[in-house]
């Protein structure tokens, strides 16, 4: 059974070019050589929210946890702490539409 996961967090104050090239150059491309599908990307300008939500779909929950155990997430995972605050994640069964 597919699954998402849910990762939200808040950019770094003062971070924000140094997190957008980050994006682009190095987490984007990385999670998808990982094994990860991007399902939706969410930003919120308005509100208390996390200010970022992006959902990737694994095609099942063993999967998802044998690829957040390798080095090379490890090394991704750490990279973004680099550059975001409040950071959170969870698992969930991957289901049509919005999920949160």
């Amino acid at each position: 059974m597919p699954v998402k996961i849910i990762f939200t967090w808040d950019i770094a104050p003062d971070r924000e070019q140094d997190y957008f090239e980050f994006m682009v150059r190095e987490f984007i491309p990385g999670v998808q050589r990982l094994g990860f599908e991007l399902s939706d990307a969410w930003a919120t300008v308005y509100g208390s929210q996390p200010q970022i939500m992006v959902g990737v779909v694994l095609p099942t929950q063993s999967k998802a946890r044998q690829v957040m155990r390798t080095s090379e997430w490890n090394t991704l995972y750490t990279k973004l702490l680099d550059h975001v605050v409040n950071f959170s994640s969870k698992m969930v069964e991957a289901r049509r539409g919005f999920q949160f």
